[in-house]
């Protein structure tokens, strides 16, 4: 488990293919290694990875192809910047919410605009995900815990302050950028508990307008 406050920038230093899949190594900076051991989780732009090497600088770690696949990892190349974060512990400080480093889906940044010091971005969920995003809800993007400050269907936008700006990749964003998303997990478990018995059977649309009006939530 994850907190969502990037505690420092990494490097990406190699991408090598392995049996299919990458191994990848990232340079990790400032992040303080001394307590971390092989095996340990820490998410790369949101994405939680297991340390198989600790070479002094850094670690390296495997990719599958899935996740590849469904994260923006695929796209990264020698010399790109990365948001860093170590596992939770359980003394640690909760600053942000809790963030599970599985990748929901890529979401894309449609907009850029300053507002006074601060950024307003704007980015397009995709749509199976629209549901799980509240205005003054948490959504985690590329690793970062953000509160969503305004809702239009699967877009959504978000205000970066100067130090989140200087302590993350957000700087870089432009419009067209591909980036990570997790959705807040009480969502999710939210919506597996409102389907009650129907949880067991098989079925790919979840918590539905009708669904909710059948069970007395809305009223028709």
């Amino acid at each position: 488990m994850f907190t969502g406050i990037i505690e420092a920038l990494g490097e990406i230093r190699a991408l090598t293919p392995k049996g299919g899949d990458v191994r990848l190594h990232v340079a990790t900076g400032k992040l303080d290694l001394a307590d971390v051991k092989l095996g340990d989780s820490i998410a790369v732009n949101g994405v939680c990875l297991t340390a198989v090497e600790l070479p002094g600088d850094g670690f390296w770690a495997d990719v599958s192809r899935e996740t590849l696949s469904l994260t923006s990892l695929g796209g990264l190349k020698p010399g790109s910047r990365v948001n860093l974060e170590k596992a939770l512990m359980p003394t640690s400080r909760l600053g942000g919410h809790l963030v599970s480093g599985h990748v929901d889906g890529l979401g894309e940044v449609v907009s850029r605009a300053d507002n006074a010091r601060a950024v307003q971005f704007r980015l397009r969920a995709p749509a199976e995900l629209a549901r799980y995003i509240a205005l003054k809800g948490s959504i985690t993007v590329d690793g970062v815990s953000l509160t969503v400050n305004a809702v239009d269907g699967a877009e959504f936008e978000l205000t970066i302050v100067p130090h989140t700006l200087g302590e993350t990749i957000m700087a870089d964003y432009r419009p067209g950028r591909r980036v990570n998303l997790e959705v807040d997990l009480l969502a999710r478990y939210l919506e597996r508990l409102l389907l009650g018995d129907k949880a067991a059977e098989s079925s790919k649309g979840g918590v539905t307008e009708h669904f909710l009006a059948e069970h007395g939530y809305l009223q028709r």
